[in-house]
């Protein structure tokens, strides 16, 4: 059994110790000293005879549920539920918490518990009981003293902001005043020894609604709702509702009922929420308009700056160029993250699941990084051999997210090593688990920054000499695209000193189905096929557009001048340009097999593309038609492509991506 010495650590006097011990046994307030886990290390006298316990050595040790538990089955105690939250809530929050606790029988206690704070250290807790049934019986005799009163009672059936009246035990109505009249239409004549279920309409009557209301109010003392009441003639408006019980020596009177008119504030609701929606359709709008008028020049220019590329330039040519590259890929990335925020926020966001290989993904982003990171810095990639060679997922998501973290840290490292490591931590009957870590001995996060890392806008330098640029978007993004992906994304500090570890984890489906992209990864295609694979897309390109036919449909004169040449570069020598969708039509239309793909843009005057697409395939025109747009929000491309378009590409046009699609359309010769 501890003894009292026990109370207080070792570093207190045990002399101290003893005379704590003494004062809380003798103090006449029935009281229980505990120590920081709740044991019981003391008990006073004046406890020991209302709690009926005769010996202190059987309760000294006790946890202090069992104490109470204890103590209480058998005596006018409150009961230890009482006694337990307010123990928690003095040493949780370090201050004195006090309950008033009225029981069954009428009795009344103070249950209060002042926590012992050393050296901000919970010491003990003393707990004391306050018997205060004779306080506690003088305020009820006083409350019904003055509700009693005549001047309450007529305050009560005069206020007109609220209807306070009356049920008796059944719910039938047995006062009504002034603000239950106003409210409800009904006089005390019409309205008293009628059932309360009057004020419902049909479906809550339906649901028994009225019913269960008094039997919550007789379960737990209280039932507020808020909902539609009708008035005598028909008319409803939005009420809170609180009902009552009342009782009289344990006899229930009845149920007290006071209800509020919320209609007003219930409409003011409903146009903020109409307000708020109607604003989330014009950022909709606006983000389509934004994306649209800025990415059309973006088109002319970054297209026009690829063709430039390729033409001989000098050492300060090339290096303006770069300058200028450079610059409208961040402008890029800008967007794209603004436009990929917007989306996730709205809930349109989602990941598709293709067959896709982990370890292609992040050797391609690696292999594209190596030829921009600074010389400072070493690049590594550590790949479990584990990993799967194929699984279902959204490889563009995920590879958005490791080309993030490889930028940022890239970006934030100047010398040591930026290393991405990837491995399979779990697999099962349906899904493999994938750790990717991207680890840099850069500037690391401040103190205080991992705690708003993923918060969307966050930069943790937003000062106007602040060195590195971007939207704060790219971590939140990144943490959204995880999360729907099934896993997981976080920071630690680079254990081998400065620097960051970024981690996310996703979960990738098993295929059942993959014989044949399993021997593409395990080399066993033929040399010829390896032989198509190795040919320069370009090159390829230039083979396939030899004879053929392209109309490109195009308003902007420096967007068509920029098309013109890159179709040409790719080796197109027939290329028509159509002003608008109306002049595609016609020339489409002029002779069916003269072309073999259009290039239709889809804001166009006098006839959009979208349209002139439809009207092409109603008159069983069934050449691919690409869709060339700057429009780039979720859903829209497959929107065209429903409405009869073959493909989608979004401006500005990135040629790489273009040649695929000519390459795929080309070989497919059809609407889809």
């Amino acid at each position: 059994m501890p003894t009292n010495a026990n109370l207080l650590p070792a570093s207190k006097p045990a002399d101290d110790d003893g005379l704590l011990c003494d004062l809380i046994r003798l103090t006449p307030v029935p009281t229980v000293l505990l120590d920081a886990s709740l044991l019981v290390r003391q008990v006073s006298d004046s406890y020991l005879l209302i709690s009926g316990a005769s010996d202190r050595n059987a309760l000294v040790g006790m946890q202090a549920d069992d104490l109470f538990n204890y103590t209480t089955t058998t005596t006018t105690l409150p009961a230890f539920a009482s006694a337990r939250k307010v123990i928690r809530a003095a040493r949780d929050t370090r201050s004195v918490h006090q309950m008033k606790c009225v029981l069954d029988t009428g009795a009344a206690w103070n249950l209060r518990a002042v926590p012992i704070v050393r050296h901000d250290h919970l010491r003990c807790i003393q707990m004391e009981f306050l018997d205060i049934t004779d306080d506690h019986r003088k305020q009820l005799e006083l409350e019904e003293r003055v509700y009693a009163n005549e001047t309450f009672r007529i305050l009560v059936e005069t206020v007109k902001d609220y209807a306070i009246f009356m049920l008796d035990p059944t719910g039938h109505v047995a006062t009504w005043n002034a603000g239950a009249q106003a409210f409800k239409g009904y006089t005390k004549a019409d309205i008293i020894g009628k059932h309360f279920s009057a004020f419902y309409g049909k479906e809550d009557l339906a649901d028994g609604k009225p019913e269960r209301e008094l039997r919550d109010a007789l379960r737990d003392g209280r039932c507020e709702d808020e909902g539609w009441r009708y008035r005598s003639d028909g008319s409803r408006f939005w009420a809170n509702v609180v009902i009552t019980p009342v009782y009289k020596a344990d006899v229930l009177l009845g149920f007290s009922k006071v209800t509020r008119d919320l209609t007003e504030s219930r409409l003011a609701e409903q146009k903020l929420i109409a307000a708020y929606e109607e604003a989330s359709k014009l950022k909709s709008e606006f983000l389509a308009n934004m994306s649209h008028e800025i990415r059309t020049p973006m088109h002319g220019m970054l297209s026009a700056l690829t063709l430039l590329l390729d033409t001989q330039l000098d050492t300060n040519q090339l290096e303006l160029a770069h300058v200028i590259q450079e610059s409208g890929d961040v402008l890029l990335q800008v967007i794209n993250d603004i436009l990929d925020y917007s989306k996730l926020k709205s809930g349109s966001f989602s990941v598709s699941q293709d067959i896709i290989s982990v370890t292609d993904i992040i050797q391609s982003v690696f292999r594209a990084h190596q030829a921009c990171h600074k010389p400072g810095v070493k690049l590594e990639s550590v790949l479990d051999p584990h990993l799967p060679k194929s699984a279902e997922g959204d490889s563009l998501r995920y590879r958005q997210i490791i080309q993030n973290l490889l930028s940022n840290a890239t970006k934030f490292t100047e010398e040591g090593y930026v290393r991405i490591v990837a491995k399979l931590i779990k697999e099962d009957d349906e899904f493999y688990t994938i750790l990717t870590e991207v680890i840099d001995t850069g500037i690391g996060v401040p103190t205080g920054g991992p705690g708003t890392l993923f918060t969307p806008f966050t930069q943790f330098d937003n000062s106007a000499t602040k060195r590195y640029k971007g939207t704060g978007l790219g971590l939140s993004i990144c943490k959204s695209l995880a999360e729907l992906m099934g896993g997981k994304i976080g920071f630690h500090p680079n254990p081998e000193g400065h620097g960051s570890v970024f981690w996310f984890t996703a979960k990738l489906k098993r295929c059942k189905q993959m014989s044949l992209v399993e021997a593409l990864q395990d080399k066993t295609l033929s040399t010829s096929a390896r032989s198509t694979a190795l040919v320069n897309p370009m090159e390829e390109m230039k083979v396939v557009a030899a004879d053929k036919r392209i109309l490109l449909a195009e308003d902007n004169l420096m967007n068509q001048k920029v098309m013109l040449k890159m179709l040409i570069g790719l080796g197109f020598q027939g290329v028509d340009v159509a002003q608008d969708g109306k002049e595609a039509v016609t020339k489409a239309l002029h002779d069916p097999t003269s072309y073999d793909l259009i290039l239709m843009d889809v804001n166009m005057p006098v006839q959009d593309g979208v349209s002139a697409t439809k009207e092409l395939r109603d008159k069983g025109l069934q050449i691919p038609i690409v869709a060339m747009t700057a429009n780039a929000l979720k859903g829209q491309a497959e929107s065209y492509i429903a409405k009869g378009m073959t493909g989608y590409i979004a401006k500005p046009v990135d040629r790489s991506l273009l040649i695929k699609l000519l390459m795929n359309s080309l070989k497919r010769k059809g609407p889809g």
